[in-house]
């Protein structure tokens, strides 16, 4: 990733304004234990309280990258309860990457985070709907499955 993806102009430019980052050799003592680095590379994004919210492990390319990151961003917002910044995270994901491989969770995400912030459960038949149409074989499809009988 030293000379294809971390180089790149935009994922350059993604990481220096909503990241920040930390390099640390996959040997090195405590982290490489506390967090089970077992594979280089391995990219975590964490929440501000340090708790590990997503993981990237092996080779990514630049095209995936972002949009992996941008995941592990709204997943961390998720996990806060902060819902309308996850999703602020993941409209850009959707928006900007709809043909990456981090978009069926994204349209998983967004559908739970429309119903935690709102009660209503149409956004996550919405999502069922999307990933049917968009991802059949997705395993997001499935997760989402049992929302196809929300009427």
């Amino acid at each position: 990733m030293d000379v294809v993806t971390y180089p790149n102009a935009e994922v350059v430019k993604f990481i220096q304004e909503n990241t920040i980052p930390l390099r640390v050799p996959f040997d090195a003592k405590p982290l490489s234990s506390e967090f089970n680095i077992k594979w280089t590379p391995t990219l975590i994004v964490l929440d501000p309280d340090g708790k590990e919210r997503h993981r990237i492990v092996g080779f990514v390319s630049a095209d995936e990258l972002i949009p992996s990151l941008l995941l592990g961003m709204g997943k961390s917002y998720f996990e806060q309860d902060r819902f309308s910044e996850a999703l602020l995270s993941i409209e850009k994901l959707l928006r900007e990457y709809p043909k990456s491989s981090a978009a069926p969770e994204g349209i998983y995400l967004r559908g739970v985070c429309r119903y935690k912030s709102t009660n209503n459960p149409k956004p996550l038949k919405e999502a069922y709907e999307q990933l049917k149409d968009q991802y059949p074989e997705s395993e997001w499809t499935k997760r989402a499955y049992p929302y196809r009988l929300i009427n």
